[in-house]
């Protein structure tokens, strides 16, 4: 249930979105392309993309390149937060963090387990803040994107959703610093 400030405006974002997968390239990258399609439709702002390979240091270099970039907002992976070999996302990302958004991957498996049951166990989604930076990583079908950004991110990223939202913090932040 969305509850949203009638006067408040809404803030468009700047979102990255980074495809982490061995075989993806931008003309098949669906699960990257819905992220980008979504954030676009709810009036944010596609600040960057990337494909990086499910490698620990490549994707710690693209993230941390956006982390510290004062124009990028949001940051938003999708693939490696499986179990399977090669699945390090969760590993790349942690230590990076300077907070832990607990309740983003709780609340992920939440949602999903009403579409795919218990295999949500399996899906290591999490979401954390880095230098001001909302950082949201997700699994890399296409399904879970949609679910990610239609059932959990949108709201949080509508600076008209209350009791809370990220985008007030985002903004201060960005002021802050200035």
């Amino acid at each position: 249930m969305s509850h949203t400030a009638n006067n408040a405006e809404f803030t468009p974002l700047n979102i990255a979105v980074l495809t982490v997968s061995d075989t993806r390239s931008l003309e098949n990258d669906t699960s990257g392309q819905t992220l980008v399609d979504r954030l676009e439709s709810a009036g944010h702002k596609l600040g960057a993309r990337d494909i990086v390979i499910d490698d620990i240091y490549q994707m710690r270099a693209v993230v941390s390149k956006w982390i510290a970039d004062p124009n990028i907002h949001i940051i938003i992976s999708t693939g490696g937060t499986g179990f399977a070999g090669r699945d390090s996302t969760p590993e790349a990302m942690q230590p990076l963090f300077d907070k832990t958004i607990e309740g983003f991957g709780e609340f992920f498996r939440q949602v999903s387990a009403d579409q795919i049951g218990t295999s949500t166990i399996q899906s290591r989604a999490l979401g954390g803040l880095a230098n001001g930076t909302v950082i949201f990583c997700l699994p890399g079908s296409t399904g879970a994107c949609r679910t990610g950004w239609d059932d959990v991110i949108v709201e949080q990223l509508d600076s008209r959703h209350r009791p809370c939202n990220f985008v007030t913090m985002i903004m201060k932040h960005r002021l802050d610093n200035a």
